[in-house]
């Protein structure tokens, strides 16, 4: 959001109009969303942070980092509060679980309930627990029910809940959340599955979960008994794969010699678009798609594309791998998708890569194209449909209609 002198950044009722007035143009579709945005003062959640940055739509508020530096808890950004709510789809007199607390998404969502619903969040750290019931009550929604409880166990004394949001990275759907959940409840989750994180809306059907929509959404990782870590293999000094699951036995030697080997590339053909689209086909289309993470020196020797200091889902085939790039090509609207091999099977990995391009710009090129379903392991017993990663509790599966 720009921010203009006329404006005044010391007016949080101006910044805070044209933070709306700003997510209106991209992801505020419904006049109950953009009155509780227009409503809630964001700045009494962010106390000591610069306004400018509070009303920044796209600028997360770390309020907690642990001793690593890492961030433990943050007021998501307002972007993607907004795109939860719309797809939350929450209506006057609903009852709401919020999974993770910070306080300011609370009072979003109590706006929307009305005084006839009711809003519960929870939350495992005694100081945000403290901190999210101190800001709502100088805020004015002193109303809100914050409980410190480890969330993998939902708060069963205020269900069923007509909706649950999750504001925290989530591996796993627990049962209680699922058991928690109204006849036709809606549970908004940021879940990781495949190596990546996507904000997945899922409709109860029955006994398993089905995904509404999904977008991009990556928030600080839950903690408790929800807490899971990838497996990280390093390769080299600056280079590792990271992955769900336990290490298939990948051939390192092997692969530390592709990386400084010779590289080649080759081109689809097909366009390049919607790159999170494209990468969610991807690494739902094969049995393991490892991310490749390295280290800016080895971009800036011409080893790798900066693409890897990100994360890049490649394919691996014995001490041979190949990763996703791009070119300008106005035959294919502007962009054209190719890859970079290494290795001595790097002809072959290349073109199997390059049938999943071809794939994907043929069938799926649009926003939504994938099915996202949870089924958890007390189920109907039906056999999951397409791609499928094993959790705790159950199973995510993706697939492709």
């Amino acid at each position: 959001m720009t921010v203009t002198g006329e404006m005044g950044v010391g007016d949080p009722a101006r910044l805070r109009a044209a933070m709306v007035a700003e997510l209106r143009e991209d992801v505020i579709v419904s006049e109950a969303v953009a009155a509780a945005f227009s409503t809630v003062p964001r700045h009494l959640f962010a106390a000591g942070e610069p306004l400018e940055a509070v009303y920044d739509s796209n600028t997360p508020l770390v309020t907690k980092v642990g001793s690593d530096g890492a961030a433990l808890s943050s007021v998501s950004a307002a972007h993607i509060q907004a795109v939860m709510l719309e797809r939350a789809g929450i209506e006057p007199g609903m009852r709401v679980l919020e999974i993770g607390s910070g306080g300011y998404n609370a009072a979003l969502i109590a706006e929307l309930v009305g005084p006839e619903g009711s809003v519960t969040s929870v939350d495992i750290d005694a100081e945000i627990v403290a901190r999210a019931r101190r800001c709502l009550r100088s805020a004015g929604y002193g109303r809100v029910r914050v409980v410190r409880a480890d969330a993998e166990h939902g708060v069963p004394e205020h269900a069923p809940y007509d909706r649950i949001i999750v504001t925290v990275g989530a591996w796993d759907i627990p049962p209680a959340w699922i058991h928690q959940l109204s006849g036709r409840g809606r549970i908004v989750v940021p879940l990781r599955f495949a190596g990546l994180s996507r904000c997945v809306a899922f409709d109860r059907v029955g006994a398993r979960l089905v995904s509404r929509s999904y977008c991009l959404g990556d928030f600080v990782p839950m903690q408790g008994q929800g807490t899971f870590t990838d497996t990280v293999v390093p390769v080299t000094g600056d280079a590792a794969l990271r992955f769900a699951g336990p290490d298939p036995g990948f051939d390192v030697p092997a692969l530390r010699g592709a990386i400084h080997g010779r590289r080649i590339a080759r081109w689809s053909g097909a366009a390049f678009d919607l790159p999170d689209e494209l990468e969610l086909f991807v690494v739902t289309s094969g049995p393991l798609v490892p991310f490749l993470h390295a280290s800016q020196a080895l971009v800036d020797r011409g080893v790798f594309t900066s693409a890897v200091t990100v994360g890049a889902a490649v394919l691996v085939e014995a001490g041979s791998f190949a990763y996703r790039t791009k070119r300008g090509n106005e035959d294919t609207g502007g962009w054209e998708s190719g890859v970079y091999a290494h290795g001595p099977n790097a002809e072959d990995v290349a073109e199997r890569y390059l049938d999943l391009l071809r794939r994907w710009a043929a069938g799926y090129r649009r926003r939504g194209a994938a099915r996202i379903e949870y089924i958890p392991g007390d189920g109907d017993g039906a056999t999951p449909r397409g791609w499928c990663a094993p959790k705790r509790h159950g199973v995510v599966a993706v697939s492709w209609p």
